[in-house]
């Protein structure tokens, strides 16, 4: 029976939203060489909380500035590491929020990024690659749909 070495990672992002009309769009990303479709998150920095985190990741990899309105459930699972000389299992904690769009432009993503793009709730759900990600939309979509977006 082999054994991997096991780490511990933590991320840190959100779910943005702004109103359009009657409904809602969120913010999603694309990375990666298959053209993935996530809600933008990034490593917990040293000395950095995962509010601290999600607000800066966000704006790196989307080009906006939020506000947190609350926290949604954090979203955990297991992955082993791609490419290492030796194999690293890792287990990911993401704290995930969910933020209001405050200013700036999606075009203003950086280069982790394929591209950012605003999507309507509903059509988000579809897009996501990720199901902890799904479920954290679904999470959102029910607060917005409850008043906490304003």
């Amino acid at each position: 029976m082999s054994t991997f070495e096991t780490k511990e990672q933590t991320s840190a992002g959100g779910v943005v939203y702004r109103r359009r009309g009657a409904s809602f769009e969120v913010a999603l990303i694309s990375v990666g060489g298959e053209r993935r479709w996530q809600l933008p998150k990034g490593l917990v920095g040293r000395g950095e909380s995962p509010v601290e985190a999600a607000l800066r990741e966000v704006e790196e990899e989307t080009g906006l500035a939020c506000e947190v309105v609350t926290e949604l459930e954090r979203v955990e699972y297991w992955y082993f590491s791609k490419g290492a000389a030796r194999r690293v299992r890792f287990h990911k904690f993401v704290h995930f929020y969910l933020m209001r769009y405050v200013s700036g432009d999606v075009s203003g993503h950086d280069d982790e990024v394929n591209e950012a793009r605003w999507v309507s709730l509903e059509d988000a759900e579809g897009m996501l690659a990720f199901k902890g990600e799904r479920k954290a939309l679904g999470e959102a979509r029910e607060m917005l749909a409850a008043g906490a977006g304003g």
